[in-house]
């Protein structure tokens, strides 16, 4: 990548995907110069892309053009910008034509191209761009412009396609083709005689029909940028690959990566369609679908809450039949015995057949459907909603009819794929965009589990038909002392007037000590208690009590200060006691990485190769005549087989020799004995492998790469901060409305209902309530609270701690942390089964290592040393002492 490909990469923080694009335009572009000179040496231009990149076998256009397949939701249109900004700056191109195949994207695409303010921008930082904006000239304002150049700038064509397809009223040409005042000819032929004009076509696969070639060609550009996730066309069942790819980045690479939600379908337990009619079918997906958005929304809000950053307002998208379908599904969504019509106001169908007023205001609430005052929570639709309509808070889609293409599958999902916090999380809620499975939608899931299929989906999601269609609230968790507050002012009505007027005064007393606690917690800089009773924090406790007692009119006696100071004295103590100290640390994986395959068989099923003729022909030049020569396997030098395929894998970039050999022999030697299981003779196996050496190679490669994972060597030294403890994150959990608290020694049944309970009762927790993801959790819970050992506990919020793991790095909040008089554990319950898996291991080495440097940090300082503890699940009983757990189950080396 030249100097001017890494300045725009760095101002315009694009994604690996992006920088890998543009530097293979950087590439392409300076390998062929394309320019009007060079539009009869197609065939040579092709040869040497080609050349470059295989894929490439046609430019499929009367002009180089060359195409960039990545994955919704990754940033084209952001590509688009770099790839603009790229040729001006590099290559002095100053006339581009951006092409959108509907009214929304060419809509979105000028907003794009010239707001300066908007965050979707694509020049932002562009420190040239923002000295000279680019023009931007559209299918409204074209017939104006005069082609008069008086700025250092460059001139930006967004048209949708229907706007050079038109054809005048009466007349045979396109609108673009009449004739101009300003220019003196018509603006399409001003264009197409510009001798550095670059056409980019979004969702090119729009592109493909014999008008659309035909008006593009006309054009005469000197190259073509073509951008789609899906780069295909399809004629009946028939799909038809693009010729002109020369950079693929798939939507499974995406999720792999981090860069979109990760998809899950949900289907009910034990489910049978042929048990329902069409209509209850739909109403009972369609529960289904609201059952996981009402989840969804509370998961979303704790998450905000937690992280302390912005609440996403979740939507779900219902595919519709027919318009008449879409009516009644909106009926039905408003009846009162719908989750009690709370949904009512907050649903709207959108589909071709509305006009007028409520096709403006429907318009105007999909517009707005990110916006958190917007009351539209279900938008039903009747293909309608492709490219172009870009969201980050679709999570749900129901639907209700059967896909009429592969593409159109893949653009609803793209629907929903886009981030709201422009990256993965690592909490499953935030994350996932789920698909409410159905009778007609299976071919979803089918196309997931093929080995080449572009949608991977994470998991099933399994919908217990025993839950109730109830609507959940969310609900912030105070501290036991702040709760204990709050039940004292509720406790005020039973008491006698003479013990009503004291205890007002002690919970006023208590309403300043409690904010002055936390201020001095969130600046202490140890959990030793004398710290917060030095004379100045004394002082300063006096001041904030004086002020309370002005503002209420003095109803504290002034003798009332010292016994203040005494209760603010007990307080802290108190607080202090149930505070467990948590270093702020930051453990992050190492910025070295390598690649590990994991162990697997080869799968042979498609290596169907016969032996090649061996015989050779000669002819004379002058007589013609022929002879014919035996050939054979003899000369080849190595000493095995497979060796021959071996050394064709190692020149991969990705796979080390030293590294990664057992398995390379392994699977080139189930290749070997595949040939060898149909072809009698070894000459004959030798043969295969020589004449098919590279596809048998590359369908090892292709088969090694769906079984890797990314190891990092370690992790990043961790700092201490000035403030070396973290404060006790505030927690908020989800609650059915209406639902009461439970006994945390109360059995839920069945099992499965424990994650939708809230708990209490606890007297050594930090915080007053929480929940629990498993019955083994509140056995856990209870545990720690029986157990002498056990002087106080926390369930951490998902925000207490900073330990990342995993390629992409994700945020491991563990299960429980509980302090002893002589040391502080960190524990995670696990089922059994788990414990093994690649995802727990890799959190368990991040623990481990928080662990090993909060010990080094904290025992230095005369605090208690850390250890990580994996407790399997069956052994979570009430008759173990936790001791027995930390003594057979702590973790105490990276592993």
């Amino acid at each position: 990548m030249n100097k001017k490909a890494n300045y725009i990469k760095n101002r315009l923080s694009l994604r690996p995907p992006q920088v890998d694009s543009l530097s293979i335009l950087s590439e392409i572009y300076n390998a062929i110069f394309p320019n009007k000179n060079r539009q009869n040496d197609l065939p040579d231009l092709l040869s040497i892309v080609k050349a470059k990149y295989p894929t490439c076998t046609d430019f499929e256009r009367d002009f180089p053009s060359i195409c960039f397949a990545l994955a919704t939701g990754v940033g084209k249109t952001r590509l688009m910008g770099a790839s603009i900004a790229y040729l001006f700056l590099e290559h002095g191109v100053k006339n581009f034509f951006v092409l959108a195949p509907n009214l929304t994207i060419y809509n979105k695409l000028l907003d794009d191209f010239s707001n300066p303010t908007s965050t979707k921008y694509v020049f932002k930082g562009i420190a040239e761009l923002a000295q000279h904006p680019p023009r931007i000239i559209n299918g409204d304002n074209y017939n104006q412009f005069s082609g008069n150049e008086l700025f250092e700038t460059i001139n930006i064509n967004v048209f949708n396609i229907s706007k050079i397809n038109s054809e005048t009223r009466g007349g045979k040409e396109p609108r673009i083709k009449r004739l101009t005042e300003y220019l003196g000819e018509s603006y399409f032929n001003y264009l197409s005689g510009l001798d550095d004009l670059v056409i980019l076509m979004d969702e090119s696969h729009h592109y493909r029909a014999d008008r659309g070639m035909s008006v593009i060609n006309e054009l005469d550009p000197i190259l073509g940028l073509e951008y789609t996730a899906t780069p295909q066309t399809q004629k009946a069942s028939k799909f038809i690959k693009f010729k002109n790819v020369v950079y693929e980045y798939s939507l499974a690479k995406a999720i792999e990566d981090g860069f979109v939600k990760i998809p899950s379908v949900a289907t009910r337990e034990n489910f049978n369609a042929d048990n329902y009619s069409a209509g209850d079918l739909d109403r009972l997906k369609v529960l289904d679908g609201i059952r996981l958005h009402e989840n969804t929304k509370s998961e979303l809000a704790i998450y905000a809450q937690d992280y302390q950053t912005n609440t996403v307002k979740p939507f779900v998208l219902i595919v519709a039949t027919d318009t008449n379908h879409a009516a009644q599904l909106k009926e039905m969504i408003q009846k009162d015995d719908f989750f009690s019509g709370y949904y009512a106001d907050k649903v709207m169908d959108i589909h071709s057949k509305q006009k007028g007023a409520e096709k403006d205001e429907n318009i105007e609430l999909l517009l707005k459907l990110e916006d958190p005052d917007n009351r539209i929570e279900i938008v039903i639709h009747v293909n309608m909603l492709k490219e172009g309509w870009d969201v980050t808070n679709l999570y749900t889609i129901i639907p209700l009819r059967t896909s009429a293409s592969k593409t159109l599958t893949e653009q609803t999902l793209g629907r929903g794929l886009r981030l709201p916090y422009g990256k993965q999380t690592g909490v499953a809620s935030v994350d996932a965009l789920t698909v409410v499975q159905h009778d007609k939608f299976q071919a979803i899931v089918d196309e997931a589990n093929k080995p080449d299929s572009i949608i991977k989906l994470a998991n099933v999601i399994t919908i217990d038909d025993n839950t109730e269609h109830v609507r959940k609230e969310v609900v912030s968790i105070k501290p036991q002392f702040e709760a204990d507050l709050e039940a004292r002012r509720a406790n005020l009505a039973k008491l006698s007037p003479t013990a009503k007027e004291k205890e007002i005064v002690r919970i006023k007393t208590d309403e300043v000590i409690l904010p002055f606690v936390s201020e001095v917690l969130k600046k202490a800089k140890s959990h030793d208690t004398s710290q917060f009773s030095t004379p100045e924090v004394i002082s300063s406790f006096k001041a904030e009590y004086k002020k309370k007692l002005q503002s209420e009119g003095n109803i504290f006696a002034e003798g009332d200060a010292e016994e203040a100071v005494k209760r603010y004295v007990e307080t802290i103590k108190s607080v202090v006691d149930k505070t467990i100290p948590i270093p702020r640390l930051a453990i992050v994986p190492s910025s070295n990485a390598r690649l590990v395959f994991d162990d697997f068989d080869l799968e042979t099923d498609k290596m169907t190769f016969q032996p090649g003729s061996e015989t050779i022909v000669t002819r004379e030049l002058q007589s013609g005549k022929t002879r014919t020569i035996e050939g054979g396997s003899r000369g080849y030098k190595e000493k095995y087989v497979e060796d021959h395929i071996v050394n064709l894998l190692v020149d991969k970039d990705e796979i080390w020799y030293d590294l990664h050999k057992d398995l390379l022999y392994k699977l080139s030697n189930q290749a070997v004995k595949h040939f060898q299981s149909y072809l009698d003779e070894n000459s004959k196996v030798l043969n295969v492998v020589m004449n098919y050496k590279h596809p048998i190679s590359e369908q090892i490669y292709q088969q090694m790469m769906s079984h890797h994972r990314i190891e990092h060597d370690g992790f990043e030294e961790p700092t201490i901060p000035s403030k070396p403890y973290s404060e006790i994150k505030q927690i908020s959990v989800s609650k059915v409305i209406g639902d009461r608290y439970y006994d945390y020694k109360e059995t839920v049944e069945p099992l499965s209902k424990i994650r939708e309970k809230v708990f209490t009762g606890f007297t050594k927790s930090y915080h007053s309530h929480y929940k629990f993801d498993s019955n083994t959790e509140r056995l856990f819970a209870a545990i720690l609270e029986q157990d002498t050992v056990c002087l106080k506990w926390l369930k951490p919020s998902l925000s207490q701690f900073n330990i990342w793991y995993g390629r992409p790095t994700k945020n491991y909040t563990p299960d429980f942390i509980v302090e002893t008089s002589d040391y502080i554990a960190m524990v995670e319950t696990k089922k059994k089964s788990d414990i093994e898996s690649i995802d727990v291991q890799n959190k368990a080495k991040a623990a481990v290592h928080y662990c090993q440097q909060a010990s080094a940090f904290t025992t230095s300082n005369n605090g208690k040393p850390w250890k990580y503890v994996m407790i399997p699940h069956d052994v979570v009983l009430l008759n173990m002492t936790f001791q027995h757990l930390v003594n057979s189950y702590t973790i105490d080396k990276q592993g």
